[in-house]
């Protein structure tokens, strides 16, 4: 009985706080009751601003915890919001640390020969590979909210800096205004990121989608594997370009004079063993160790090999030397004036942007699989401080790698402690192992490389994108064959360009359908989805798909009535009854603007020539509000605009069928 009491009083209460249209003015005796459609109360446009700013910038309200804390806890929550460390430090153990050290000294053994890898694929001494493994990962341990990234050089952002820079200064013949260059577009890269993340507009990252990422990554792979090739087979005079044509016309160039066997024998002999071990580890997930600890067993046996046959003397390069000792500082060599400047910035963004796409996939892909959260802007803080602070202890750009992430999620880590290990590991290396590398062949870093890019090539993707979507497989393609046939900032900007021509087409032409009744039912759906579907004699109904905005206003208006004239005219062929009423079905329309109502002003005067009437199905209360604030309500008719199609079609009075 209360419950009834309660019920009845909250119809009430909402009919009193809603200003309510009838659906219709004449409502037969014999048909049943149509609900009328309801407007909300118009809201304060403070609080529309306030509310739209809170759910682009801060949804998830980031600030709920703090309610209800005293000033302690407000400064231990806030301590922990920029560093996670002190939240998951509090219970860390030697469970926990056990899992992370066996993880941080898989991931060394595997960074370490990749970081001198991707440094020389960066134009830059080896020893700032190691660099880039040791200051950025620290400080993202304490920054950062993953617990499973790996953090250091990748080889994607190694080639596209290595690229970039080179167009602007000579890595042999200017090494040290180069390095200057490259730790100018670390800073900014950093600053990139963390600007991104602070201001919380990490949604701009979703700019470039999914199918473009796959595109591009592909390209890139390719490519970094065709630049190893000078590695690989040890030629000394190597075309500079990364496209697919310079870089085969230099190697076939040379094929007679430039390819050294003993190179050769040992490159390609190795990267066989790098690939095996990689299928074994796809094969058994519990021997993820094999392909995570095969790079350094690689480098251990072939500088034995090289050292001992003194195979150098015979054209095989190598290494030669590492600079022994910890990061130097570098702040004094970023470029804060001068003409490399603006180019340093222009490279830092790209570079930044590519490193923080990367590093938030990863980021996602292993939260998903751990079930915790992952907070997007965080971890641009956290990658952008890290990259800032690294720009001037000598390091490049920095960021999640997929490989290691992997290595570091099956190798069981717990926390980002595992990153601080790593750490520790390249930091003894660089204070007492740097000599070993000495004799290490560049065939063996060629093979790492070739070996570790070989995932980037996502062909299950591709095959994906092909059959849900044929235009993300053009946007995919279009990326790729920009990477690998120009160069990979062309690559990129194909990939860009092609993500907002989607979003373009996509708002500019949204879909529209017609719409028929499910035999037996009250339920309209598309006639195309459901062929069974039967037409409304007399009655047209369309459904918008999309919201009205003045890119597609104009767009929306021509559709619908060029639906009409093509029913129109295929009942004239067969002698059937004209068109009497439009019902537009509305649920779809989340929000309509200026030009949307101009748009529906113009299509009820078009129909009023054509003796047809407008009838309006299921507006939301954002498109209801504005339909009546601009007065279209009252000329189209509030006794027009109903709940459902349902009820649309029952106003319309029966047309008898032939």
């Amino acid at each position: 009985m209360n419950r009834d009491v309660t019920d009845e009083a909250a119809s009430k209460e909402m009919d009193t706080s809603m200003c309510m249209s009838p659906s219709h003015d004449h409502n037969p005796e014999n048909l049943p009751y149509v609900h009328k459609v309801g407007v909300p109360r118009r809201q304060n446009l403070l609080k529309q601003f306030t509310a739209s700013v809170k759910e682009t910038f801060f949804a998830g309200n980031p600030f709920q915890p703090f309610k209800g804390q005293s000033r302690l806890g407000k400064f231990v929550l806030a301590l922990q919001a920029v560093f996670p460390i002190v939240g998951w430090g509090k219970d860390y153990n030697l469970a926990r640390f056990k899992g992370d050290l066996i993880a941080g000294l898989t991931i060394a053994s595997l960074c370490i020969p990749q970081d001198i890898g991707y440094a020389k694929l960066a134009n830059l001494p080896p020893q700032n590979g190691l660099y880039t493994s040791f200051v950025p990962p620290l400080i993202y341990a304490f920054m950062g909210s993953s617990r499973d990234i790996a953090i250091g050089p990748v080889a994607v952002v190694s080639l596209l800096l290595g690229s970039l820079l080179q167009k602007e200064i000579d890595p042999v013949k200017d090494a040290l205004e180069y390095r200057r260059l490259a730790f100018t577009a670390t800073f900014f890269a950093g600053i990139t990121q963390f600007t991104l993340g602070f201001f919380r507009l990490g949604f701009l990252i979703d700019f470039l989608s999914h199918a473009a990422i796959v595109g591009f990554m592909g390209g890139a792979a390719i490519t970094i594997a065709l630049q190893q090739l000078k590695g690989l087979l040890g030629i000394s005079n190597f075309t500079r370009k990364t496209d697919i044509v310079s870089v085969m016309r230099s190697v076939w160039g040379t094929i007679h004079h430039g390819w050294n066997w003993q190179t050769m024998a040992i490159g390609i002999s190795f990267l066989a063993f790098l690939l095996l071990a990689k299928h074994i580890g796809k094969k058994n997930k519990k021997l993820f160790w094999v392909p995570a600890i095969a790079p350094m067993v690689c480098v251990i046996l072939s500088t034995f090999l090289v050292y001992i046959t003194h195979a150098d003397k015979h054209g095989v390069q190598i290494v030669r030397h590492i600079k022994k000792g910890i990061n130097p500082p570098s702040f004094k060599e970023i470029y804060f004036t001068g003409k490399y400047f603006g180019k340093g910035f222009r490279i830092g963004v790209l570079s930044g942007m590519i490193g923080l796409t990367e590093a938030i996939a990863i980021g996602r892909t292993f939260a998903a699989v751990k079930d915790y959260h992952l907070d997007g802007n965080k971890e641009m803080v956290a990658l952008g401080t890290m990259n800032v602070v690294g720009s001037m202890t000598s390091c490049y750009v920095a960021t999640g790698s997929f490989s290691r992430s992997a290595v570091n999620f099956m190798a069981g880590c717990n926390t980002a402690m595992s990153n601080i290990v790593m750490s520790c590991v390249v930091f003894l290396t660089l204070e007492f192992m740097t000599s070993l590398f000495k004799y290490t062949p560049n065939a063996i870093l060629a093979s790492i490389i070739i070996s570790a890019v070989v995932g980037l090539i996502d062909v299950e993707a591709v095959s994906l994108l092909w059959k849900i979507d044929k235009f993300d497989f053009v946007a995919c393609m279009g990326a790729f064959f920009g990477v690998i046939f120009a160069s990979v900032e062309i690559g990129l900007l194909i990939a860009v360009s092609i993500s907002f021509a989607k979003i373009l087409l996509q708002v500019t032409r949204p879909r529209t359908a017609l719409l028929g009744n499910l035999p037996g039912t009250a339920v309209y759906r598309n006639i195309l989805q459901y062929p069974e579907a039967k037409k409304v004699p007399g009655i047209l109904i369309v459904r918008v798909d999309s919201a009205i905005y003045f890119s597609n206003s104009n767009y929306i208006k021509e559709r619908i009535l060029r639906w009409l004239t093509d029913e129109e005219e295929q009942l004239k062929k067969k002698g059937l009854p004209t068109i009497q009423y439009l019902v537009v079905e509305m649920s779809p329309v989340t929000d309509i603007d200026t030009s949307g109502i101009h748009a529906f002003e113009e299509l009820y005067r078009s129909l009023q020539k054509r003796d047809v009437q407008l009838l309006l199905a299921n507006p939301g209360p954002v498109v209801v509000n504005k339909l009546h604030a601009s007065k279209i309500a009252t000329l189209i008719g509030e006794s027009k605009i109903f709940l459902s199609v349902a009820d649309a079609v029952r106003y319309v009075p029966k047309t008898e069928e032939p």
